[in-house]
């Protein structure tokens, strides 16, 4: 039974991370940046970089080269230096850990006090914590603030002042200008998925927002988004995750949970396996509303679905035409994709072949290493290290060969 039980669990994990969402691509530049400089910002500066004559990377480019120079209008240098978002180690990620009481309610794990998202509640450098605690918020440490003390002293003194306008400017990068400024049957023709995700997020930069992420062992982990600092990308360091969204939580009970993340754009099926995982480990779900974006999810999700089937029907009546009107010229193309198939898929084959025979090489080099023995044959080894390895295992250690048993006066040792 236990060895069911142990079986069971092994499957459904591997389901599990076989279903996790991986953060967006467009923002996999906020995560490979050293600074982890917002994603949002960060493309806009990208797509200069992309239209500039240059060889420098993106990021000696950006920071060294003559991007440096670059101020964008859409998004000022400025900016793009000042929202760093927080990314945090195995060791701050506990801070935000939630753990399920006896009844049902949502707690913190690290002091077992019921979670409540009301704007009684701050962020710090050690996790949420009441409003009026004296333990600082966390601040990134910026490379301008060594020489220019005046300048963020007065940033500093003017946090306050400006909040309105930042908010103001988060809120414009989901902004959707070409379908708010159509009339009429016009704007039909804007309509997109995207067009209406980002209107579901723009309402999601508000003040007091919680959000949530389940890593791919369905641990919840609970934050006030802070849009440019705080993200669902900085719970787990950008890496895979089974859910994210939105929360609201009052005492410790679930009161509304919603998908929207910008950041990793989980499916709807997510959502549901993430929501079935809290009725499996008891949480109070009584007074859970679902927010209405689910259902306009859902709907997106069937709709792109759906154009993608009618694009494909599309492809298909388009060849199925060509192939009657111009039977040669189509067997041609088709010839040359089938070749180009043909060519990626053995390209694929070789490469896995070559990864393997590393794999084993490896292996067998640190059996024999283990032995104290040396390979007979030059391995298949690819890095400088494991090269350096086997061309140390050919150079004898002096004293071990046969000759050292022949004494210099011409006689074998007894």
């Amino acid at each position: 039974e236990k060895e069911a039980k142990r079986r069971r669990r092994a499957e459904e994990k591997m389901v599990r991370q076989k279903a996790a969402k991986m953060m967006d691509l467009q923002y996999f530049l906020e995560m490979v940046d050293l600074k982890h400089r917002y994603g949002s910002n960060l493309r806009t500066y990208h797509e200069e970089w992309k239209k500039a004559d240059t060889n420098e990377n993106f990021f000696y480019w950006l920071d060294y080269g003559e991007g440096r120079f670059i101020d964008c209008s859409g998004c000022p240098r400025e900016r793009l230096d000042k929202e760093q978002v927080r990314y945090l180690s195995k060791e701050e990620r506990m801070d935000y850990l939630v753990k399920i009481d006896k009844e049902g309610r949502l707690c913190w794990a690290k002091n077992g006090v019921r979670i409540d998202t009301t704007e009684k509640f701050k962020d710090s450098i050690h996790g949420i914590v009441p409003a009026e605690d004296t333990t600082p918020a966390y601040a990134p440490v910026r490379a301008e603030a060594s020489h220019d003390d005046h300048h963020s002293t007065s940033s500093a003194s003017s946090e306050d002042s400006h909040g309105t306008d930042d908010e103001a400017a988060r809120a414009d990068k989901y902004a959707t200008p070409q379908y708010d400024n159509a009339k009429g049957m016009k704007k039909v023709k804007h309509v997109s998925a995207a067009t209406i995700f980002n209107k579901l997020l723009r309402g999601s930069v508000k003040k007091n927002t919680w959000i949530f992420v389940a890593d791919t062992s369905f641990r919840l982990y609970v934050g006030i988004k802070q849009s440019g600092a705080f993200q669902h990308s900085s719970f787990l360091h950008g890496s895979r995750i089974s859910a994210a969204g939105l929360i609201k939580i009052k005492n410790g009970r679930l009161s509304k949970v919603s998908p929207l993340s910008g950041h990793y754009r989980p499916p709807v099926s997510n959502f549901r396996a993430f929501v079935h995982s809290l009725k499996d480990a008891g949480v109070d779900m009584s007074h859970v509303s679902i927010s209405r974006s689910y259902a306009v999810l859902v709907g997106l999700e069937a709709y792109v679905k759906t154009r993608r089937r009618g694009k494909r029907f599309l492809k298909n009546l388009v060849h199925h035409r060509d192939k009657i009107l111009d039977p040669e010229e189509t067997a041609k193309r088709e010839e040359a994709e089938r070749d180009k198939s043909e060519s990626a898929a053995r390209e694929q084959r070789f490469l896995e072949m070559k990864q393997q025979a590393e794999q084993e090489d490896r292996a067998d080099v640190k059996l024999l290493n283990k032995l104290h023995m040396k390979p007979k044959t030059i391995l298949h080894t690819n890095t400088a290290e494991e090269k350096k390895v086997v061309k140390d295992e050919e150079i004898q250690v002096p004293g071990t060969g046969p000759e050292n048993y022949i004494a210099p006066e011409g006689t074998r040792n007894a």
